[in-house]
């Protein structure tokens, strides 16, 4: 058993990119993370937090963002979404959390999320670790 695990783990350390691994659950984000970028992104969730939640369950105006990088949009358990994020088939990538906090409404039209978007790109990294360790 140990021998399948190897290779799979050795591929995922060797082959791809940082935020992938973590993103796939390959290590544990307290492990993987780069600390400095994710506390860059605490700060930078400031931004965020009158509206969402970080905690499993914890709701407010929107979604907990907990587990929200790998979460099909419009899923949020006890929220209703908006029809345009509900029907939109998107999957809570990096990038598409990237294009998402960058421009929501251009993003997905007719989403309800009133925030005009974050325009700083390394901002948007940081505040990506950072939702990436809420697992």
């Amino acid at each position: 058993m140990k021998a399948k695990l190897k290779f799979p783990i050795r591929l995922a350390l060797f082959g791809l990119p940082l935020a992938a691994i973590v993103a796939a659950g390959f290590l544990s984000s307290a492990v993987a993370a780069d600390q400095p970028l994710v506390a860059k992104g605490k700060t930078a969730f400031a931004a965020c937090a009158a509206c969402h939640g970080t905690a499993p369950g914890v709701k407010k105006v929107g979604p907990t963002l907990f587990g929200i990088v790998g979460r099909k949009a419009g899923t949020a358990p006890g929220l209703k979404a908006s029809p345009a994020l509900a029907n939109s088939g998107k999957v809570w990538t990096p990038d598409q959390l990237d294009a998402f906090i960058t421009a929501p409404r251009k993003a997905v039209p007719g989403n309800r999320m009133p925030y005009p978007g974050m325009a700083n790109p390394e901002q948007r990294k940081a505040l990506i670790a950072y939702l990436a360790t809420l697992r």
